[in-house]
């Protein structure tokens, strides 16, 4: 089953930073568009950044300016640098890959992001 696989998540203060990664033994992010999600207890999944197969990238409005995705195709892995961490930023973290072609998504099972006063 191809899975994609988080680590870098923790505790860390407000006004911390941390950096998320994933990757996958199983895929080839070279020819997906990739994704960080975050769920936070008791809401919905949201986006959190995305970037394409060609480096373009998005962001939700709450997290610009303090959090930013790369991707090192070489290293088969897709970042999250996140600054400026704020309470509202604790969650569960999930990197999604999407394939150009044909659209196949996967999941990894998240990191965990807890922001303490």
């Amino acid at each position: 089953q191809v899975q994609l696989v988080e680590s870098g998540g923790g505790l860390v203060q407000t006004g911390g930073s941390l950096r998320l990664s994933c990757t996958s033994s199983r895929i080839t992010f070279s020819g997906y568009n990739m994704a960080w999600y975050r769920q936070a207890p008791g809401k919905q999944r949201e986006l959190v950044a995305s970037i394409t197969s060609g480096g373009s990238t998005n962001y939700a409005d709450s997290v610009k300016g303090r959090f930013t995705i790369s991707r090192d195709n070489a290293k088969n892995t897709v970042y999250l640098q996140m600054n400026s961490l704020k309470l509202e930023d604790t969650a569960l973290y999930s990197c999604n890959g999407r394939a150009v072609i044909t659209g196949a998504s996967y999941w990894g099972r998240g990191t965990g992001v807890v922001v303490s006063s």
